[in-house]
Parts: structure tokens; sequence; C-alpha cells
């Protein structure tokens, strides 16, 4: 490898390798930029199995980002690898609630995770629409109650939650609403592995079509 080279040579190079490793896929062209990125983010190819898009997911989540609409993510890592620079060129606000003084007041007093008070504050704010998950299960359990029983309708989730405790689980529930509210898109992958970097890739591949669509 040449030192010489530039990071966007460096990303050209990497995705024609993936490419070139994965070879011959199920992937339509609007769900592959995604997946590729999520393999790029982490090196692990097992994504190239394990992703899975409701119906027009990617579609519909580049609709809501050139809407401007608000993005919360589960921690602060995840927010912070999506793009800022992408975020600004289309007016979206992103948070993270996990600190915030009073939901650790209240998860205190409640007996339950900062997670899942933060998923509550998120919802709170009608201009938020893009709900990105990338480490806890009970910020995507939480998420999912919110939807069955409180009627709220995001217009993305990116659900990969990471970890041994509930991360396999989370996401096949939130697979199982596809069934009971289609009008709600996901992306998710199934079994243990997702992260917040990955999370934040999906974000960051999302924002890219959204650029391309002009």
């Amino acid at each position: 490898m040449s030192v010489h080279l530039t990071p966007e040579e460096i990303e050209a190079e990497s995705f024609r390798l993936i490419d070139a490793e994965v070879g011959p896929h199920p992937w339509g062209p609007a769900e592959w930029p995604v997946v590729r990125r999520a393999i790029h983010t982490s090196a692990d190819f097992d994504y190239a199995r394990s992703m899975v898009f409701s119906p027009q997911a990617v579609a519909r989540g580049v609709a809501a980002l050139r809407k401007g609409r608000g993005i919360v993510t589960d921690t602060t890592m995840a927010l912070s690898g999506i793009a800022k620079p992408r975020l600004e060129r289309f007016g979206i606000r992103a948070a993270c609630f996990v600190a915030d003084p009073e939901v650790a007041r209240d998860a205190k007093a409640l007996g339950v995770t900062r997670s899942i008070l933060a998923m509550r504050k998120g919802v709170a704010d009608c201009g938020n629409g893009i709900f990105v998950i990338g480490n806890a299960p009970t910020a995507l359990f939480e998420l999912l109650r919110l939807i069955r029983h409180e009627g709220v309708r995001p217009e993305l989730v990116v659900g990969l939650p990471v970890g041994f405790v509930g991360a396999a689980e989370s996401k096949e529930a939130l697979l199982a609403l596809e069934e009971e509210s289609p009008e709600i898109p996901f992306i998710t992958n199934r079994g243990r592995k997702g992260g917040s970097n990955v999370a934040a890739a999906v974000v960051n591949a999302l924002l890219i079509l959204a650029e391309e669509a002009g």
C-alpha cells in the first residue's frame, strides 16, 4: 500500500476489495451501499449476510433526511460517528440524551436504564423522526414499546444493538414489527453483532445517498 494515497483513494480501494470479496450478492442498488459501508466500518463480512431492510427502508430513510428530520441516537459514540457536515447540509439536528441530567435523575428514581428514558425524551420532540440504536437493547425494546402502545411513528429505525444480553432478541422483536406495523421502516441485522460505529455508518451511507439524490 502506498502511503501517498488520499483518503478518497483509500476508501475507493477498500470498496473495490469489499466488492471483490463479497462477489455476487442479493442486495439491490439501494441497499448495497448501506451494507458495504457497514462492512467497511467493521471489516466484518457477516453483514453481507445478516443485514435486513424493511421494504423501501432506504428510500424512506433518505426522504426523512432530505426533509431535515431529527436524529436520536442511543450513545454519544453513534452521535459522534455521524458526519456533521452532511447533517448541516440538510439542517438536521442530531442528539443523544443518555447523559442528560434529567434523564439520569429520573432513571435512577425509576430504577430503569438511562437508555430507556433517553428514548422517551427523544420521541417527545415531534421534530425527531430517525432513531439510531447501536448499543443498548433496552433502548430498542423501549422504542418498540412506544411504537406499539403509545402511537409513536418513527420515519426510520436503525436497530443495531450489540452484545450478549438482549441484542439479538431486540432485533428479532424489531423484525416482528413488520407484520404489526408495516408502515414503519427499519434497518437491522440478525444476531449479536452490531455497534455504535456500524449504526453511524448506516446513517452516513443514507446521508450520502440523500446528497446524491440531488
